[in-house]
Order: C-alpha cells, then sequence, then structure tokens
C-alpha cells in the first residue's frame, strides 16, 4: 500500500498558503493626486464628502413628506454607490451623488467611463447639466431636439438651438475607454472641454429650475445616474478668485 502522506502534506501546505493569503487586507487604491492648485473631491477609498439627493424626486415645499423623502435619499445613497479600485461607481439607480459642499466660480477635472444605452450628466450648482450619452442611439424623430449622436459635453437642459445646448464637435471616445472632462464656470458662463476638444465655449447655463431667474450663486456638484453603470475617478476641482475671473471674462467671446 502506497503512502498518502506527501499528499497529504501538499494539501495542508496549500490550505495553510490559501489562509494566508486571503487573511491579508486587500491592497488599498492609490490616494488620488491632484494637479497644482487643485484638490480632490473624491478620497478613491469611500463615500466621504458625498450624500445622496435627487431634485427631481423631492416633494416642492410644502409638504410634509420633504423632509422624509431627503434623509430616505440619503440612507439609500450606500445601497446605490460603491466604491472600486479608486472609482465611484453606480449601476445606473438610486439618488445622485452630490458633494457636501457648495461651489461657486471653478475648474473641474473629471472623468468618466460608461456603458451603451446608459446617459448621465454632471450638475453645477445642483444644476442640470452637463450631458454625458450614449453617441450610438438613433435619431428619434418624435423627439428631434434630444440628439444624441452630437456627442457628450454639451449643456442639455438649456433651450434647444441656443448657445451650448449642444456640443461643438463629437469628441466622445469608445464604450470600455475613460473619458476626461475639463469644465469651467465663471458665474453662468460656462466652457466645457471633452477629451482635449472644446465643445462648450462661453455659453451661458440656463437656470433649470427658474429660467426667469440667474443661476445660483453657488450649489453642490451632483453626478446623475440614469440607467446603466457609470464609473467615476479623478475628481478634482479649483476655486477661481474674482480677479482670474474678471480676467477670463474680460477676453472671453461667448459662444453664439
Amino acid at each position: 500500500m502506497k503512502s498518502t502522506l506527501p499528499f497529504a502534506k501538499s494539501t495542508l501546505l496549500l490550505a495553510l498558503t490559501a489562509l494566508l493569503l486571503g487573511s491579508l487586507p486587500t491592497p488599498l487604491a492609490a490616494e488620488p493626486a491632484p494637479p497644482k492648485g487643485f484638490r480632490a473631491l473624491f478620497n478613491g477609498s469611500d463615500l466621504t464628502g458625498w450624500y445622496g439627493l435627487n431634485p427631481h424626486s423631492v416633494p416642492k415645499p410644502p409638504s410634509e413628506k420633504r423632509d422624509a423623502n431627503l434623509k430616505q435619499q440619503r440612507t439609500d445613497f450606500p445601497n446605490h454607490w460603491r466604491v472600486e479600485n479608486g472609482e465611484l461607481v453606480n449601476s445606473g439607480t438610486g439618488p445622485y451623488a452630490t458633494t457636501d459642499a457648495d461651489f461657486g466660480d471653478i475648474e473641474l477635472l473629471i472623468e468618466y467611463k460608461t456603458v451603451p444605452k446608459a446617459d448621465s450628466g454632471i450638475y453645477l450648482r445642483g444644476t442640470p447639466q452637463v450631458q454625458i450619452w450614449d453617441q450610438n442611439q438613433p435619431e428619434n424623430p418624435k423627439n428631434p431636439d434630444r440628439r444624441p449622436w452630437l456627442g457628450s459635453g454639451g449643456l442639455f437642459n438649456n433651450t434647444p438651438k441656443t448657445p451650448g445646448r449642444d456640443p461643438l464637435v463629437l469628441a466622445d471616445k469608445p464604450f470600455g475607454q475613460w473619458n476626461n472632462f475639463r469644465i469651467r464656470q465663471i458665474g453662468a458662463v460656462t466652457w466645457v472641454w471633452l477629451n482635449d476638444k472644446l465643445v462648450v465655449d462661453g455659453a451661458v447655463m440656463e437656470n433649470f429650475w427658474d429660467r426667469t431667474k440667474p443661476l445660483a450663486v453657488k450649489g453642490p456638484l451632483m453626478l446623475q445616474t440614469h440607467g446603466g453603470e457609470i464609473r467615476w475617478r479623478n475628481l478634482f476641482v479649483r476655486d477661481i478668485g474674482p480677479d482670474e475671473a474678471k480676467q477670463i471674462l474680460a477676453t472671453a467671446k461667448p459662444q453664439k
């Protein structure tokens, strides 16, 4: 009869190795490294600095259900948003990721990657939005002002056929690749670069909530979730001071 001892020893060794590896802590993603003058909005490891809010689903005041709705959205937030490999991830459901902090005149850097048939957007000062499209969507004759094939980056909630509503050029990368936005906003005047291409050139962002009033002076940044997975990383922001703002506006040529 042959001895089974060598086999038993190797089985035990494999089991101990698996146990040891399983007990080691999972390597943490590298901490964000903002460019000079910028600060990180997302720490790459958890949801600190963010909460859940879909402003479109909040009952208008006065409403006894308003406070309960806002509280529930905050509670639901971590059920829909997660962190993976230093990326902020949402499957296309739940409240929007909203910054605790409010922002005024800023320059924002942000990267995203999404999937077919999803759309999303970035709310500035709590207002929609710098649009993210699936550019492969076909034309819908019943909704001629919805034109995703023109690409992402436009101020989609501006009035149709006004400056900035659609992007100047198609700049989206194919699915599976990361896209990068550079967004600059001074007052309501907004510039958007997508993958280093200028897609909105100094267009005024309308106040979606009340078009008779100017855009809010300050408000949160919001990452919209709608219909499919989207991933975000390298979220960096810097404040634009009054002197720099005046200089930029003095030399800007508003988009027409």
